[in-house]
């Protein structure tokens, strides 16, 4: 497990349109099926990551907590499930399942999508406005696994709260950090 941070995604880009399975439905959901009429969070994790595991809770909080002011959530996991079998769909639906997920949980099998994203970690974090232009892209919050801060998902929910209140978010964007996506050789 190799601690990596995610890239730069510069405010403004727009979110990169995908169209994947998602494990819970097992239906084909696109970019348009997810997003949010006031945002979207896309959300690249995955099953066994360490610091995914340890913040869990909070994106299901958070996407119980913002879903019903119109934020659309999606998480999607690109990791190459021949080296790691525990990342394989049928896996991501019982973990969803077993989480309570609230949002799609969809697979990246060709990785084209966290390509297109830029995505370099799990968890890695993204923001967009109603018109899918990037807002913020960075950490839930200070929290990782054994450093006793406790799971707030606070920078995202400032994120969110700004946008929900029509206000352009120029605060701090520290990189999510987490264990690096597992790319197919």
């Amino acid at each position: 497990m190799a601690l990596t941070p995610s890239n730069i995604f510069e405010k403004g880009t727009n979110a990169p349109d995908f169209k994947l399975i998602d494990t819970i439905s097992e239906k084909q959901l696109s970019l348009s099926d997810v997003r949010g009429n006031k945002g979207t969070v896309i959300m690249f994790i995955c099953n066994h990551c360490p610091y995914v595991i340890h913040i869990n809770e909070q994106l299901v909080a958070l996407a119980n907590d913002y879903q019903s002011k119109r934020i659309g959530f999606v998480a999607i996991s690109s990791n190459d499930i021949e080296n790691y079998p525990q990342d394989a769909p049928d896996k991501m639906k019982r973990q969803a399942e077993k989480l309570g997920y609230p949002f799609p949980y969809l697979y990246d099998e060709t990785q084209e999508v966290a390509k297109a994203y830029d995505a370099a970690c799990t968890p890695d974090l993204y923001v967009f406005d109603n018109d899918l232009r990037s807002v913020y892209h960075g950490q839930l919050d200070d929290a990782r696994p054994g450093n006793n801060i406790p799971v707030t998902g606070k920078d995202i929910r400032n994120v969110l709260d700004y946008l929900l209140s029509n206000k352009e978010y120029n605060g701090p964007e520290k990189p999510s950090m987490g264990c690096n996506i597992k790319w197919k050789e």
